[in-house]
């Protein structure tokens, strides 16, 4: 009797969580009639079938195909698995290189044809079903809806679809910043008194200057939000689905694309006010033009020492980049404000990781107390979890062997039925155990070979660091990203330079373990100081 297992998706805009259910049942009396042992079950809920992204159920099925755990994959239908034509062709070919068929109980056994058939048809709909919506949303705002997100300052009405009402006290703080705007003060300031005053933002911890300001190309923050002045503005922007990454980007529509309704109900601020303030943000020019993101070593890397939010650019005097935290920048809510030279702490890290890689005693030392705590932690569980695996094996030999006999006739239906549930409730039973038991530990050992490729690899990317004044290639911020998570920047007493933690991963230096942490600490422009063994 062949193997098989069940796989069930829904998707949150179309489904219910109920259709789990219908679709395993129905799925569950298909095999029975085909003749097959339904031996796991598999689902996605709220998953879309538009990328494989994020679909837990469909990556464990195509894991446990590798592990030959079963013989048949039955679904509702193709469309169950993937609607998008890539996708759905890659899952047909790799499940039949592992032998394993695909059934659906509405198109029968899939071949090649059904595939490139039911892919097709499935990308169809998907684009057909995203016109419509669209089109949909285009009514709404026609009829003076909001089509889109919650806005500062308005709240839905219940039970009418689209329709919003004015919030009066987050109305009154949007008064608040187009008047403080109109008379002068930076958008950066406004949030630093906003967030001093305890003015709860629209989301996140903090107002920031950005919230308030907004991207001049989407007229997007609170300065150049249409609906204050009485407009709905919709269509500025659409979302498409990164092939490799299954994210969602945001790309702004030609303006020719924008749909404009009015809606008078909505405003908040006064039309002189508000064209007062556009007037404003015209004649301050256009939007900076932004440096490349991650175009330095470090971007992305820097962490402030002080309240943990993120470093970026303050400026730049001559040849050199100051860098500082960016809530103090963005929303003045933290009190780390000194700016620093960002040359400085990169060849500080780099000189760190250099040094510490090449002390071979400081990286065997650590990897000997991390595998000496990591038994310690695991030695009891481990024992468990090899006797079940044990047992495991041993119940699905008997369960293997009886079912055997009885398709050679040896025992008859009625023994079979007496024996075998209690003997599928036992692997169900021993599976369920060893899911929840912790793998066991496993011994960490260096790659002496890596180490040193490494070593000349940070030797190379200092030589690149200095002539390009920081602005390194995408494989020289691959080789650090490897090494390093992030580089916490503290203040010292005033007039020295800042304190610089560094937390790195050993994961591409050693063998038999996914990742290991450890931090190490340096002071710019004096060196390192390792408070403990490891990077």
């Amino acid at each position: 009797m062949k193997r098989a297992a069940i796989y069930a998706r829904y998707s949150s805009d179309l489904q219910t969580d109920r259709s789990i259910d219908d679709q395993v049942a129905l799925c569950t009396a298909h095999a029975a009639k085909s003749g097959l042992a339904v031996t796991a079950v598999y689902d996605d809920r709220a998953r879309s079938g538009a990328s494989i992204m994020g679909r837990d159920g469909l990556l464990a099925v195509m894991d446990a195909a590798r592990d030959r755990a079963f013989d048949v994959l039955v679904v509702e239908a193709l469309d169950r698995l993937s609607r998008d034509q890539e996708d759905l062709a890659g899952i047909y070919k790799r499940l039949t290189h592992v032998g394993v068929e695909i059934r659906a109980v509405h198109d029968g056994t899939a071949d090649i044809v059904q595939i490139g058939i039911r892919g097709l048809v499935g990308a169809l709909y998907l684009q057909d079903l995203a016109q419509k919506v669209r089109r949909g949303m285009a009514g709404v705002v026609r009829d003076g809806r909001n089509a889109g997100g919650r806005a500062y300052g308005y709240a839905p009405v219940a039970g009418r679809a689209g329709e919003l009402a004015i919030v009066p006290e987050e109305a009154a703080i949007v008064l608040r910043i187009f008047s403080e705007y109109v008379d002068g003060r930076v958008p950066r300031d406004i949030a630093g008194s906003l967030n001093a005053d305890g003015v709860a933002p629209p989301r996140g911890h903090y107002w920031q200057g950005s919230t308030i300001n907004g991207s001049r190309r989407r007229e997007s923050g609170i300065l150049q939000n249409a609906a204050y002045d009485g407009r709905l503005v919709w269509n500025r922007t659409r979302f498409v689905k990164d092939p490799d990454t299954g994210r969602r980007i945001s790309r702004v529509n030609d303006r020719a694309e924008w749909q404009e309704q009015a809606a008078e109900h909505l405003r908040i601020v006064p039309r002189e006010l508000f064209a007062a303030a556009a007037a404003r943000k015209r004649a301050a020019g256009g939007e900076r033009r932004q440096a490349p993101k991650n175009g330095r070593l470090l971007s992305g890397l820097l962490r402030c020492g002080a309240c943990g939010a993120g470093m970026s650019v303050k400026d730049r005097m001559g040849r050199q980049t100051r860098i500082m935290c960016t809530r103090a920048k963005e929303a003045r809510a933290c009190a780390h404000t000194r700016p620093y030279a960002i040359e400085p702490i990169e060849a500080a890290v780099l000189d760190a990781l250099r040094r510490n890689l090449a002390d071979r005693r400081l990286l065997d030392h650590y990897v000997a107390c991390y595998n000496d705590e990591h038994r310690r932690l695991h030695s009891g569980e481990g024992a468990a979890r090899e006797k079940a695996a044990q047992r495991l094996a041993a119940a699905r030999r008997e369960l293997a062997r009886t079912v055997d006999c009885l398709i050679k006739g040896v025992i008859s239906e009625a023994e079979a039925s007496a024996g075998l549930p209690q003997l599928r409730a036992e692997v169900a039973e021993l599976e369920a155990r060893l899911s929840r038991l912790p793998e066991p530990p496993k011994v960490v050992t260096l790659k002496p070979a890596l180490i040193s490729r490494y070593i000349r690899d940070l030797e190379r990317l200092e030589a690149e660091v200095a002539a390009n004044e920081g602005f390194v290639s995408g494989e020289a911020k691959r080789l650090v990203r490897e090494l390093v998570t992030a580089v916490r920047v503290t203040p010292t007493s005033a007039g020295q330079p800042p304190h610089v933690d560094v937390e790195g991963y050993l994961t591409s230096l050693v063998a038999g373990q996914r990742a290991i942490s450890r931090g190490g600490s340096m002071v710019a422009e004096e060196g390192v100081e390792p408070p403990t063994p490891g990077l």
